[in-house]
């Protein structure tokens, strides 16, 4: 397949760069102290802007001040609090330019660090997409390690799918395609435009956040990698991401490759369908984890109703709930040289998609 094939439907997305692993894994290895990891971004950001091509957007990430993050949230008001996780907590903040943003302060005590902390400073310089958060800026100031990104103000897909309050409207079968397919099209740059690919590791529904518009953009890149180049097949390094979405062939070996990403999205797609969380201990024992309980009917041409969100009320076109399922299947293969390529998702995703006439079941 040729280069242009591979793209596609992507031609909003940037050329690839060419980053070399050795430079940034020298860049995370000599950024112990703040003002280090300040020269090391500058660095990347001038090469990445030399790389692109005339005219092309460049995020200019901008270094903040502690004292001006401060202000522009209230100094960490509690009432600024929109989220929090085991990178830190984020705020919702105000810059003196009158820009909304959210600011996501590290938690000095978790369970990830500054290494985390540049990863997704220079996993955001180098990546641009409209389906992946942009970042805005960072402050490495003493011990503080603070990033600024772009304002979502609905949140996150898991806000709109689980615990939903009293009056909220949940999300329709056509709003969840949406979202499964502008996902789909981020984590495809991710696997075939950036080059080397990135595997994304943490591919959940609390990280895919959403616009006005509920167009959804991927986010939280500190535990990304960069993927195998060449003869290599895999990436051997430390377990990591969140119970649930994990797929098991990397969860029992350490063996990362882009088909990691593709069986979490797998688990995306059946939260959207079931409107169930990948993990749920207020469930009842033989219910707790989604894929365990969804199994039977995945595999079930008489009983795969039985998976739809009770919230949707029967408003789903019926055969491509059918096809929906198979995606899903594919993409929650054992084997992952048997789960779809990225591209190949968002090809039928865009064919569940396209009934625009909702039926009932």
């Amino acid at each position: 397949m040729s280069e242009s094939e591979k793209r596609g439907c992507f031609s909003c997305m940037s050329p690839r760069h060419r980053w070399s692993r050795r430079r940034i894994s020298s860049s995370i290895a000599n950024s112990s102290s703040a003002s280090s990891l300040s020269r090391v971004v500058d660095s990347l950001e001038n090469e990445a802007n030399l790389l692109s091509p005339e005219g092309e957007k460049s995020n200019h990430t901008q270094s903040f001040t502690f004292k001006e993050l401060a202000m522009a949230t209230q100094n960490f008001l509690e009432a600024n609090l929109i989220g929090e996780g085991g990178f830190g907590r984020v705020f919702k903040g105000l810059l003196e330019n009158g820009q909304v943003v959210a600011i996501k302060q590290l938690n000095r005590d978790g369970l990830q660090g500054s290494s985390e902390f540049l990863v997704e400073v220079l996993m955001l310089i180098m990546l641009h997409h409209p389906n992946l958060v942009s970042l805005i800026g960072y402050c490495a100031e003493g011990s503080e390690r603070i990033l600024v990104y772009e304002y979502m103000p609905r949140g996150s897909l898991d806000d709109h799918l689980f615990d939903i309050s009293p009056g909220q409207e949940p999300l329709s079968w056509n709003m969840r395609m949406k979202i499964a397919l502008g996902a789909a099209e981020g984590l495809t740059y991710l696997h075939e435009v950036a080059n080397p690919p990135v595997i994304y590791r943490d591919l959940k529904s609390a990280n895919i956040l959403l616009d006005e518009d509920f167009n959804p953009k991927l986010s939280d890149f500190g535990l990304a990698k960069l993927g195998p180049v060449g003869d290599k097949t895999h990436v051997s390094t430390r377990v990591m991401g969140t119970y649930g979405y994990c797929a098991p062939d990397y969860a029992m070996s350490g063996k990362l490759t882009v088909k990691s990403d593709i069986y979490s999205f797998g688990v995306v797609l059946l939260e959207l369908l079931t409107g169930r969380k990948a993990y749920d201990i207020t469930r009842t024992a033989g219910e707790q984890n989604l894929i365990v309980w969804s199994r039977p009917f995945l595999n079930d041409r008489r009983n795969f109703v039985r998976l739809v969100d009770p919230s949707l009320n029967g408003r789903f076109p019926f055969r491509r709930l059918h096809q929906l399922v198979i995606v899903i299947s594919h993409c929650l293969r054992e084997r992952p040289n048997m789960r779809p390529a990225a591209r190949e998702v968002v090809s039928a995703l865009k064919h569940v998609a396209s009934l625009d006439e909702v039926a009932s079941s």
